[in-house]
């Protein structure tokens, strides 16, 4: 069985004081409350409410739990020293799973870690980087490898752009990722116009979690309607197995029993959870 966990984070957070809203989905459609309080969640458009968005019922919501002070007390004991200020004062708040991930990595079981970027512009900004900040801190704490996906062919298909664009701006992000410090030896940073077409077993992954997933469930859970490409329909599933281990055969072999954890954005959810 393979299995992903989810560290949930709070998109784009400049400050500690307040966040830029964006937010998860879950097996309900978009997260709305009352018309005159509203919030629209996908992993592309988010809309808040008049309060801005209310996290503690994303978490109820979307079936996530919180990270509470229990569950840093544990990462604490297992890793040997406090965790993260970003898990400390609340940035990353929400998670899946993350006992599994402490549970094996006491048992010794390997895991590896997975988070990615939609490139959209010539260089990422502070908000852009927390996610890779907070995951080269896991990396250096787990001593684990790490995938890094660059959705070129996704902002391709949601934006005005053009596939020579977006490529050369997965580039050029590529090249503020490489500058948090990650380690070389284990970090495996791909662009997802070049290297799905070398890799069979990539494709052959998107393949069978496409012919598991049908268009209404796409819908229900993304927001995507009748008029939407079939590009946009599609593409989930590329985004969805890096998070199985045997999409990478050139790092884990034919293995398919490795623990994925991701570091995200709540709103990136639903692209690992739902599928």
């Amino acid at each position: 069985t393979i299995k992903t966990i989810h560290l949930l984070t709070r998109k784009n957070c400049v400050s500690f004081d307040s966040f830029p809203q964006r937010v998860q989905e879950s097996s309900r459609p978009m997260a709305e409350t009352s018309s005159t309080d509203e919030q629209k969640v996908t992993p592309w458009v988010v809309k808040g409410g008049e309060r801005g968005i209310d996290y503690d019922k994303l978490i109820r919501e979307f079936g996530s739990q919180p990270i509470d002070e229990p569950l840093l007390e544990r990462i604490e004991k297992v890793i040997g020293q406090k965790p993260h200020r970003f898990l400390r004062r609340g940035i990353f708040f929400s998670h899946r799973d993350m006992q599994l991930v402490l549970d094996n990595y006491e048992a010794k079981k390997p895991f590896y870690l997975y988070t990615g970027r939609g490139p959209s512009s010539e260089a990422m900004h502070l908000g852009h980087l927390i996610p890779f900040v907070f995951t080269k801190y896991l990396q250096d704490v787990f001593d684990v490898p790490l995938v890094i996906q660059m959705t070129d062919d996704e902002k391709f298909l949601w934006k005005d752009m053009s596939l020579e664009e977006a490529n050369r701006l997965a580039y050029e992000n590529a090249k503020d990722i490489i500058a948090c410090g990650f380690d070389v030896k284990k970090t495996f940073i791909f662009s997802d116009l070049d290297y799905m077409a070398q890799r069979r077993a990539f494709y052959e992954n998107i393949l069978k979690v496409r012919k598991c997933v049908t268009f209404n469930q796409i819908r229900g859970i993304f927001g995507l309607t009748d008029s939407d490409s079939t590009g946009k329909i599609a593409f989930p599933a590329v985004q969805a197995v890096p998070s199985f281990s045997n999409t990478f055969p050139d790092i884990f072999g034919e293995r398919k029993d490795i623990f994925c954890l991701i570091p995200c954005a709540i709103d990136q959810d639903p692209s690992e959870e739902r599928f």
